[in-house]
């Protein structure tokens, strides 16, 4: 899959690497004008790359002018296969194999083994917050840098981990053993447990990780 042009695969991958964007918002990352960032999401949305929403998966809605929400973009699921189809369908074929010759177990044992790189990777850094909070904003921090565009988020059902990209979304979506052993390596970096409330796999806009322990703690104070 192409897209329409150099310029629009840049607003594209703006998306990707960044999370959902007002026109605005990406015209700033870009060091555009609003209007050519504009003219490249058309082409986005009517290529099927791009889809344009009145509210955010997440956190408060963006508002412009007269009180009127502005719209916001994300990529479709095209349009982030478009970036990860190789290592996606990869990963899908590898898995199929493990099942059908190991069993779902040993789906299970690679998505625990997979996840354990992640704690390593992230264990010396997350594990120097001094509290809860903390590791989870360092946390975000580090998977931002594996290139999930990870952010934190203020609710008011408590703070949010969010993962605005997947580079493995159909092979989660056929083997959610990946979401649940990436579950469990959070709760293991965060020295608490967090609670899964959408996942890009299952069809969500974005992976929406809630750590009650610190909703519980903000609520009794």
């Amino acid at each position: 899959m192409k897209f329409p042009s150099p310029g629009a695969e840049r607003v594209a991958r703006s998306l990707h690497e960044g999370g959902p964007a007002t026109a605005a918002e990406l015209a700033g990352r870009l060091g555009h004008t609003p209007t050519v960032v504009r003219r490249h999401l058309d082409a986005l949305v009517g290529e099927g790359f791009v889809q344009a929403d009145d509210q955010r998966p997440f956190g408060p809605t963006p508002v412009r002018g007269r009180g009127r929400p502005a719209r916001v973009f994300s990529l479709t699921d095209a349009g982030s296969h478009a970036f990860d189809v190789d290592y996606d369908d990869l990963a899908v074929s590898a898995l199929d194999f493990i099942e059908r010759a190991f069993g779902e177990d040993a789906v299970l044992a690679f998505a625990r083994e997979r996840a354990g790189s992640l704690v390593e990777r992230h264990r010396a850094v997350v594990s120097g917050g001094h509290d809860t909070q903390t590791r989870l904003v360092l946390l975000a921090e580090g998977l931002a840098q594996d290139g999930y565009a990870a952010t934190t988020v203020e609710t008011e059902t408590g703070p949010q981990l969010c993962q605005h990209h997947c580079p493995v979304r159909h092979a989660a979506a056929r083997f959610p053993q990946l979401c649940e052993a990436e579950t469990e390596a959070f709760e293991r970096l965060l020295g608490s447990h967090v609670l899964r409330l959408a996942t890009i796999g299952r069809g969500d806009g974005v992976c929406t990780t809630l750590v009650p322990a610190l909703m519980n703690r903000r609520t009794s104070a």
